[in-house]
This record gives C-alpha cells, structure tokens and sequence, in this order.
C-alpha cells in the first residue's frame, strides 16, 4: 500500500492528501476526455432543418433549445441556451457538422441548471460542448445518444461566432412581456427616460401584449430602437405569472424570464458595451450624473475590474399621486403617468430591497434576476446616492400615510424633454 510504514501523523495526512489530489487529477482528465468531440462519420452533407423559432422543443418535450453561442473565455465551446427538466434530462450530445471535409463530431454536453429554480420543475439552463480543435461549426444539432440519424433533427447556428465591433453602449433587456400588457403610458414614458439617460437598443421578450402595445412596438421597431423577441413559452410549458413555486402543477416561473434575460447578455456580447438588466416599470435614475455613459465612466474608474454594477430597488406607489404634470392629452392613454408619481416607500426594516443590473456581457457566465450567478470579475452595489431604481408599480406598504413617504421630484430633472418627446411619440402613433 502507497502510505505503509509511515507511523507519523503529519506524514500520513501528506500521503493521503497526494493520493487524493492524484486522483481528483485524473478523473478531471478522463471527464474532459470524455467531453472530447469525436468524429463518428465523414464525408456527409450537414442534413437537418434549420430551426427559426425562438423556442425549439427537443424530442421528448424535456428540453427546450432557445439559441447557441460561440464562447471561448475558457475553451473554445458551443454554449445552448435552453430550458431543461432538473431532474429528468441527464445526458444530451452536441452534433457538429464540418463543412467542407463533411466530418460529423459528437460532443457530450455538460447541463448545467441555473441554481435559481426557485422550486419549478424545469429552469434555465447552460448545455456546454468542447467544440472540435480543427473547424469552426456554424450550426449545431443536440441529441440524446452519440450515435443514430440526426437527418431528422433540427439544427441551430452558433451565434457570436465572428467578432463584433461594439454597435452600441447600452442594450436594455426586457423579459417576459405577458398578460396582454397595456400599460402603454408608462411605457413610452420608460422607453423615452432610456433614451435620455443613453439607451440605444432595447431587446423585448414579448408573449403577449394588447392591441395599441402593438402598435407602439410597431413604431419603435421602425425608429430602430426596439427589437422584438417571439416568447411563446406557454405553447411548450405550463407557465405561473409568480416568481417562486406554488404546488400548483406550473412548470416554470415568471414566463422562463431568467432564461431569457440569459439569452439576452449572450446575443448582446459581442455588439453592446453594456446590457441593462430590468422591467418596464423601473428606470435606473443617477442622482450625481446626467446620463448612465458619465455614470458608468465614474463607476468603472472607481471599481476597476468589475463587471456588475446593482441598484437598489426603490417602490413609488401609484397610488398616490401628485396634482402635478397633469396633462389633459395624456389622460386617453391607457397606463399610468410616472411623473405624478414622486413619492416612495421607505425601507422596511430587516427587508433587504432587491436589485437590478447593468453589466458588462463579456463578464457574466450566468445571470438571475437581481443578481449574477457566475461571473468573471467583481460585483458592485452601486450606493443610493449615487443613483436608485425608481419603480412605479402597485404599492408594497399600502397602509402607510402619505406624510410616511419620502417625496422624491429626481424624475421631474428630466420633465421637459419627457414631456417633449411622449408627446412626439403620441402624435407620430396617433394614439
């Protein structure tokens, strides 16, 4: 035996210690080289159709494949974005087609589900293949064994495979557009509050919105501002419109928005500088800056090495209002009026508020929704005199008296130009 006739303790924990450390060594090395791609036939043309859905259903309706990026901070991997049953999808391969030599590689996929679940059967998840050293795949197809006909499968092209020059600073990401949304007020209100502050893209998730939402995603689509992202996830998953499982036989929580606020950081790495992490209902507000470029310039000088920046959540109830920024042309548009809305919750005690993020893409691995799981780099939460999140939404201390709220005009700094540009918005749409 490797540690006989050694009667010293210190000498024995040594061994043991080495023996251990040999073998973690070499299990690291045969799980890496069972991830290896191997080549399982040649000279074939790649087959498959090629999915354009945004949610694609794997055979067996456990897995479900939204998009796959090209990711080599580490090694040079095929990262799938999907959405998978915690317990029952154990093993998935990668199927790499080469062209032009034809050589089929099969990889065995790591799943790696996002430990924010919060109690749903199915939750977001990383499918991650070692992609072969000798080409470059542009599509990928995902089965469940490392051997058959993938004739019949779907295929999926690998994004972020060609480096990206920066196209913009800031990328708003909104997830999970649902429940015949009409709040369009507010919403043009939010939409022309990230304009000023430095918006130029905003990504939306949308399941389901209301006749007139249509009509504005429609103009801003044309202005090139918005992109909109087909979620029908309730046509695959039975879908709860709560954050946290309820024993009420519902698949997966909030319409699979942590999924698709993952997918969001990773379609926005190589284009955006930063991606900005929260509803339409909130606006990170700076209270020392005019803008989120000045803002985050100071910040990045002041926290060298971070990559996530988080802001505290602060509740303005719409409930009450004040008489001021009363504007009659406003009053036919369904939706609320953020700048009659001043005055905000104070902390609760022992109630830590939640946070939402902007981020540098290139440094998250995995996001949540108020705060990263993995990430390369430090994680920041910016001070509230530095900027806050102003959320306007149904109150969460309803019976407090008004003289308990703090009032808070930081939002009317911006009202000319809000008020300008809502109503541009308002003319050109004709609502």
């Amino acid at each position: 035996m490797l540690c006989a006739g050694k009667k010293s303790y210190f000498a024995a924990a040594v061994c043991i210690i080495t023996v251990t450390s040999i073998l973690t060594a070499s299990y690291l090395r045969l799980q890496r080289f069972s991830h290896q791609p191997k080549i399982i036939q040649e000279g074939r043309r790649c087959r498959g159709k090629i999915a354009n859905s945004t949610i694609t259903a794997l055979k067996g309706n456990k897995t479900f494949i939204i998009s796959p990026y090209f990711d080599d901070r580490e090694s040079k991997v095929t990262r799938l974005i999907g959405i998978v049953h915690h317990e029952d999808v154990k093993q998935l391969y990668c199927w790499f087609c080469c062209q032009p030599n034809g050589k089929i590689y099969v990889s065995k996929a790591k799943i790696d589900v996002h430990s924010d679940r919060f109690g749903f059967p199915y939750g977001a998840a990383d499918i991650v293949c070692l992609e072969p050293d000798n080409c470059d795949p542009t599509h990928v197809s995902i089965h469940q064994f490392p051997h058959g006909n993938i004739d019949q499968l779907p295929r999926f092209e690998i994004k972020n495979r060609k480096a990206e020059t920066f196209s913009v600073d800031f990328t708003l990401c909104i997830s999970a557009m649902f429940g015949n949304y009409n709040n369009v007020l507010q919403f043009i209100q939010s939409m022309e509050m990230y304009k000023i502050l430095g918006v130029q893209k905003v990504m939306i998730y949308k399941n389901n919105c209301s006749h007139l939402m249509e009509k504005v995603l429609k103009f801003y689509i044309e202005e090139g501002t918005v992109e909109v992202i087909p979620w029908p996830i309730n046509t695959h998953l039975r879908v709860s419109s709560e954050w946290h499982f309820m024993q009420d036989g519902m698949h997966i929580g909030y319409y699979g928005q942590i999924t698709a606020l993952n997918d969001c950081i990773y379609r926005n790495m190589g284009r955006s500088k930063f991606v900005v992490l929260n509803d339409a209902d909130e606006i990170i507000l700076p209270l020392k800056h005019p803008n989120w470029k000045t803002m985050m310039n100071s910040l990045q000088e002041q926290n060298p090495g971070t990559g996530v920046f988080l802001f505290e959540n602060h509740i303005f109830p719409e409930t009450v209002s004040s008489p001021m920024f009363n504007i009659s042309s406003w009053n036919t548009v369904p939706g609320v009026n953020i700048l009659q809305h001043v005055y905000r919750e104070p902390d609760r005690k022992d109630v830590i508020n939640p946070r939402k993020m902007i981020v540098d893409p290139r440094k998250v691995i995995q996001t949540s929704v108020h705060s990263v799981l993995q990430a390369y780099g430090n994680s920041v939460n910016v001070p509230m005199d530095v900027a806050l999140i102003y959320h306007c939404r149904k109150a969460l201390q309803g019976g407090l008296p008004r003289a308990s709220l703090i009032r808070d005009t930081t939002l009317w700094k911006y009202n000319s130009s809000l008020i300008m540009n809502v109503n541009k918005v308002l003319s050109q749409t004709m609502l």
